[in-house]
């Protein structure tokens, strides 16, 4: 059969093959971009203004701004917002919530919208967390606190299970270019010991028990996560303009 009778009988110039092939292609790419729609509206930060953000409590006085010698801060003084963490660094929920914090700092704590205050609220679950703490507090003798503060989280499950956690950490300080010997001996004598504690302290005097705790001045978060505080970062802000 020649090619202009076989294109006759089959009425099509494309294989069958290829036709079916063509129509399965299009049906992915299809549920494809309509998951990708569907996914940007589930994970799409709610707007400023959007219905069920947290707000204050009825009366609810001020953070006490004097505890926030008891955590560590980023960030201009007189910003006009303050944003807290009570985080445990062992904490998984935690981990997960640093890349938030981070993105906090780069967008709003840089430009002087906003201070970070970091309050240490290891759990007692956790073995590793109070020296975790403490290795953040040893490298921040070295002015490298908040450099240890992201390693540590970016590294979470390496050391998290460790038998000497010290020895891990005392890596870390030397990939950060710290001082072995100080370091060591920082957290051998458990220099910030009550430092930590007296965080800790703060989370249980505001009835903060679990990790992470944030709170946006006064509003504590019901979901921590870069959505929902910024668009409570951005509707507190427009407030007071």
């Amino acid at each position: 059969m020649g090619e202009a009778k076989r294109r006759k009988t089959s009425g099509s110039d494309a294989p069958r093959g290829k036709r079916g092939k063509a129509v399965w292609i299009g049906a992915a790419v299809a549920l494809a971009t309509a998951v990708v729609i569907g996914l940007f509206f589930v994970t799409a930060p709610p707007q400023p203004d959007a219905e069920g953000l947290p707000v204050a409590a009825a009366n609810a006085d001020p953070f006490p701004a004097e505890l926030d010698r008891f955590g560590i801060s980023v960030g201009a003084e007189d910003a006009p917002m303050v944003v807290r963490e009570f985080a445990d660094y062992q904490c998984p929920a935690c981990g997960r919530f640093s890349e938030a914090a981070r993105r906090l700092k780069e967008e709003y704590v840089d430009a002087g919208k906003v201070r970070f205050v970091f309050y240490d609220l290891p759990l007692k679950q956790h073995a590793n967390a109070m020296p975790a703490a403490m290795a953040a507090r040893c490298a921040g003798d070295q002015d490298a606190y908040w450099a240890m503060h992201d390693r540590l989280f970016d590294a979470q499950t390496e050391w998290s299970g460790s038998g000497d956690p010290v020895a891990t950490f005392t890596r870390y300080a030397v990939d950060l270019g710290l001082e072995e010997r100080r370091f060591e001996r920082c957290m051998n004598t458990e220099l910030h010991l009550e430092d930590i504690e007296q965080s800790r302290r703060v989370a249980m005097q505001l009835r903060l028990t679990s990790t992470p705790s944030v709170l946006v001045d006064n509003i504590l978060l019901t979901r921590p996560g870069w959505g929902q505080m910024s668009a409570v970062v951005e509707r507190e802000l427009a407030s007071r303009r």
